[in-house]
């Protein structure tokens, strides 16, 4: 099995990348989404969250609301990392739990995780081979602002809790341009899963983690 982590930016064309890659038959896992399943879902967490933020953080119903949560941590790095400490051990154990059992279905798996941060929060260093998916800043903008109806200030705040996509660039071994056509993009994805593939299937041209 050979695991890979697929991060890139804000509206860097990740997750489209990402369907594309399990629709070519990689087992792919969003990071981010897992997060959110722990909050909802995860007693003991909700019980850390609340203790840490308050029961402002709750929406009418009991459960933890995900908007004010983010904004009471956004731009606030403190707030953010105590956030992180109750939610990141969390996620590595099923992360680990994933890749056990994907190992064990098929021992020549392409399993591939999908984050945004993976780089800025060091847990790409978990992964073997590491795919970035990029494009130019201003498109990030373009793309955030039309797809959440969002402002250019309110894009540009969350690009700059994010390391830009060009030194994530240092650390991957792929790099798909999303800032093409469709087509583009998908030719680039599926040309990346058949090395990824051949690397899954011959343990001896893997790298370390």
């Amino acid at each position: 099995m050979l695991r890979v982590g697929l991060t890139g930016g804000l509206a860097s064309g990740k997750t489209f990348a990402g369907r594309e890659f399990a629709r070519l038959g990689c087992v792919v896992l969003q990071a981010d989404q897992l997060g959110h399943r722990i909050l909802a879902e995860d007693p003991d967490a909700k019980r850390e969250v609340v203790r840490e933020f308050g029961r402002g953080v709750l929406d009418p119903s009991g459960a933890i609301d995900r908007k004010v949560l983010g904004s009471a941590v956004f731009g606030d790095p403190t707030r953010l990392e105590r956030l992180n400490a109750i939610v990141h051990p969390r996620v590595f154990r099923r992360l680990d739990r994933f890749f056990r059992e994907v190992g064990t279905r098929d021992p020549d798996a392409v399993a591939m995780v999908e984050a945004a941060i993976m780089i800025e929060s060091g847990s790409f260093r978990r992964y073997e081979r590491l795919v970035l998916a990029s494009c130019p800043r201003e498109l990030q903008v373009e793309r955030f602002v039309q797809r959440e109806g969002a402002t250019r200030e309110q894009a540009e705040a969350r690009l700059a809790r994010q390391l830009p996509l060009e030194e994530k660039r240092k650390y991957a071994h792929f790099v798909i341009d999303t800032s093409g056509t469709r087509q583009e993009t998908l030719d680039q994805v599926r040309a990346v899963f058949k090395q990824l593939r051949t690397e899954a299937t011959r343990p001896e041209g893997r790298c370390g983690s």
